[in-house]
């Protein structure tokens, strides 16, 4: 049996995954300034994350980015789950982009030179987006060469039958 991804999906999956899991290593020894400041600028996007202590957000953070970047680069896990993990993680990057102030040109889409570096991560967008899409669609024949060809001397069997 072999495994739940195809050689097209590796190079994807390899690039973010490591960046993603990168970035929570980085963030598992966050000091109290940095907590402050990534909690700071989640929870002016997000309300519900006021709740909790700055460190407490960052090691939750962390993890939830060692997850999606160990999902990503394990290649037993189905494309269209790496997909979905990587789609809605960073869907969550690019609601900050699009919800924080002074992230957008006023009127347009396009960053600032504050939101770049948010808006950037649409990336990794397109690929959970495209691994999702390739990991639902059935990429598998319909018809296995064996069954084909069966049916294709069956065929032909009965087409010189109906000749005769």
């Amino acid at each position: 049996m072999g495994l739940p991804i195809t050689l097209s999906e590796i190079a994807p999956r390899i690039s973010a995954g490591a960046f993603i899991l990168n970035s929570g290593l980085g963030k598992r020894g966050a000091d109290e300034a940095t907590a402050a400041g990534l909690h700071g600028f989640a929870s002016g996007t997000y309300p519900f994350l006021k709740n909790m202590q700055p460190q407490q957000f960052v090691r939750t953070l962390a993890n939830a980015e060692i997850a999606v970047g160990a999902i990503l680069l394990a290649p037993f896990v189905p494309t269209a789950v790496a997909g979905a993990a990587l789609t809605g993680f960073s869907g969550g990057l690019l609601g900050l982009y699009l919800k924080t102030p002074g992230m957008r040109k006023p009127g347009s889409l396009a960053p600032t030179q504050e939101g770049l570096a948010v808006a950037k991560d649409v990336w990794l967008l397109g690929i959970g987006i495209g691994l999702l899409t390739r990991g639902t669609v059935d990429r598998r024949p319909r018809v296995s060469v064996k069954k084909a060809r069966r049916l294709a001397k069956k065929a032909a069997r009965e087409a010189r039958r109906t000749v005769r």
